[in-house]
């Protein structure tokens, strides 16, 4: 239990920062009364409903608790914005303005379009964006004054020793059997005469819209663009990070009411229609045509894949990584050369994969290879149902055992690293507190997260 609790200090400082804007709610100004004081900012009864709203609105249990916390994260934000401003630390109107796009555009995929969005926000999107601009950059700021606090954090492998040997034995835990995989993947590719079909039909479909046949009719009967085919084609709003560069490259280029040519992409072949322009946002519909894979095209991939085992395996021309970056269609793993990811750790970017979180057909593939060992090409099909050939390469495995500092040093390294950067924050949260007026609404002070918080009233300041 003591390592799972690792850094949960530091996550609750920010844990709340963008739930406000994570799910949109109105804002309403019966209940601005204010929450809490901290040294010259304030904080609304209104900015606390507001973010439990949200919280709500995410699908969680109602939990009264759940405010304390907020509150908590909101103090914690106000102080280190407020030092923030002593120490000059900001951010730049450009990060704030990405920020803001990013949190816009879940927003808008989840609310399932720009018109659905203002209307469920009772106002514009661009009205929205300035309300909630200002919070943004506070949690910002606060985000990259933590940074500065913890800059200096540094875990020697002594520290390590000493955090490991503070653990209860009995509580170490266990960790599941780990390997290490990487891959090289080989995409079917249709040749021009194969593709001829596909774009035919996408041009059909584009002269029936052009001679009078309705978009919207045609996008549900024929789009294969699951995500707006039942909305008659229709993307909403979006900006040019929304799109691959061809389907931008269009959508901007027009102008209101004008059609694209057919045009192909990694999607397969679409034409568009701009509806509208906002400045640098536009509303687009589109019809989407894929190809459909051909057994000549597989076999081909298999011959592709075949080829470049042979060069690894028999020849010994070229090793795995180099044939990865050289040959692989997968983006994500072909630059790491070939590595897949832990997808459940990527901001360590860690390559050791608990065998339970593989794809279970990798799995079945590996749990029979030796380590060191070059699978055979294999048909692999994917979550999307796309086919596809894979070499995949057993670099390392791990079985399960208990955490220890031989096999685990990295990752109680970390855990270490945690822990410190949890203690420098909270003793500069205490410090902070001390030398900074803070007054709690007594509604919330009996919240156990905000225990210490509030400035003792000395005697003087109690009237008789």
């Amino acid at each position: 239990m003591y390592m799972k609790k690792l850094g949960t200090a530091v996550l609750s400082i920010i844990l709340f920062i963008s739930i406000a804007v994570a799910q949109p709610q109105p804002r309403t100004h019966t209940l601005d009364k204010i929450a809490a004081v901290v040294g010259s900012s304030i904080i609304l009864q209104s900015d606390i409903e507001l973010k439990y709203a949200s919280y709500l609105a995410q699908g969680n249990a109602p939990n009264p608790d759940i405010k304390c916390q907020i509150l908590q994260s909101l103090l914690t934000q106000k102080l280190l914005a407020q030092q923030a401003v002593i120490d000059s630390v900001d951010v730049k109107d450009d990060e704030v303005d990405a920020d803001v796009d990013r949190r816009m555009r879940g927003m808008i995929q989840r609310a399932g379009g720009q018109d659905r969005l203002e209307q469920f926000l009772g106002r514009s999107v661009i009205q929205y964006k300035d309300e909630i601009r200002p919070d943004i950059k506070e949690g910002l700021v606060a985000q990259k004054m933590q940074q500065k606090i913890t800059t200096d954090v540094n875990t020697t492998p002594e520290d390590v020793k000493k955090f490991f040997g503070k653990i209860n034995k009995d509580s170490l835990p266990v960790v599941n059997k780990e390997v290490e995989v990487g891959e090289i993947q080989f995409n079917p590719k249709l040749n021009n005469a194969e593709k001829d079909a596909y774009r035919k039909k996408a041009e059909d479909l584009l002269k029936r819209v052009k001679n009078g046949e309705d978009f919207g009719a045609l996008a549900r009967l024929y789009s294969q663009d699951p995500g707006s085919a039942p909305e008659g084609g229709d993307l909403g709003f979006n900006d040019r990070s929304t799109f691959v560069k061809e389907f931008s490259a269009w959508a901007f280029k027009l102008k209101a009411g004008e059609y694209s040519p057919v045009f192909e992409s990694d999607f397969g072949f679409h034409f568009l229609q701009v509806i509208e322009r906002r400045g640098e946002q536009v509303h687009v519909r589109h019809i989407l045509i894929v190809p459909a894979t051909t057994q000549a095209s597989l076999d081909r991939a298999k011959a592709k894949a075949d080829s470049v085992y042979d060069q690894m395996v028999h020849n010994k021309y070229i090793d795995f990584s180099t044939a990865a970056a050289y040959y692989s269609d997968n983006k994500d793993t072909k630059y790491n050369g070939g590595m897949m990811l832990n997808a459940d750790n990527v901001e360590t970017r860690t390559t050791y994969i608990p065998t339970d979180r593989l794809d279970p057909q990798v799995a079945l593939t590996t749990d029979t290879m030796k380590v060191g060992s070059i699978s055979k090409p294999q048909l692999f099909t994917g979550s999307d149902g796309k086919k596809s050939y894979k070499i995949l390469y057993l670099k390392s495995t791990t079985n399960a055992h208990k955490i220890n500092l031989l096999q685990d040093y990295p990752k109680i390294k970390e855990y270490a690293t945690n822990n410190k950067i949890d203690r420098t924050v909270s003793e500069w949260f205490q410090k902070r507190r001390k030398e900074t007026f803070i007054k709690i609404d007594p509604e919330y002070q009996g919240c156990p997260t905000l225990r210490g918080w509030s400035t003792p009233v000395t005697t003087a300041e109690v009237k008789p």
